[in-house]
């Protein structure tokens, strides 16, 4: 199954693709955007870097990787649905990391939730996944914010890299008890 381009009433997430590059770097330049990401802006040979690991993570296992998201107006950011991976994550069939990063002036619109409730739904109904599951840095409260208003619940806190860490969570059982109903 390839990675399909999806809808929400104000985003179309298109699969990665080379085209996206120049925004990636836009996105990966601001050093607000990468707070909790290294802290620092990225330069362009590392953003290239990046961008060549994210279109290998969509090879992966079809149907799941990163998306570009767009709104009327542009660009927006990129969300991704990858198979787990690195010392936190164990490879699991039937489960997915959930992520997103924005662009600044896209922050408190209610994107990043938007984007991620469409690839939930996606993950459980069309990817067949069992889990879902996201981890950001403790301190990153507008992203663990999301995670909970998207259905996610707090598993665990770790530590990894130097860094407290946090991880959330839905199954596709919890899914489908709270799932909103079809329009």
């Amino acid at each position: 199954m390839a990675q399909p381009t999806l809808h929400t009433p104000r985003l179309t997430l298109v699969p990665l693709a080379e085209e996206h590059l120049d925004l990636e770097i836009e996105l990966d330049a601001d050093p607000e955007v990468m707070r909790y990401l290294g802290g620092r802006a990225h330069s362009r040979a590392e953003v290239e870097q990046s961008h060549r690991r994210r279109l290998a993570a969509a090879r992966k296992v079809p149907g799941l990787g990163f998306w570009a998201g767009f709104a009327e107006d542009g660009f927006v950011g990129w969300w991704i649905l990858q198979p787990p991976h690195g010392p936190d994550q164990p490879e699991v069939d039937g489960e997915a990391d959930l992520g997103y990063r924005l662009l600044r002036s896209r922050w408190r619109r209610g994107y990043a939730g938007e984007g991620a409730r469409e690839l939930i739904r996606y993950g459980f109904t069309e990817a067949g996944l069992d889990r879902i599951f996201a981890q950001t840095l403790a301190g990153n409260t507008a992203s663990r914010a999301t995670m909970t208003a998207v259905g996610l619940s707090f598993v665990r806190a770790f530590h990894s890299g130097g860094q407290d860490e946090v991880e959330y969570e839905i199954t596709r059982t919890s899914w489908q008890r709270g799932a909103p109903a079809s329009p």
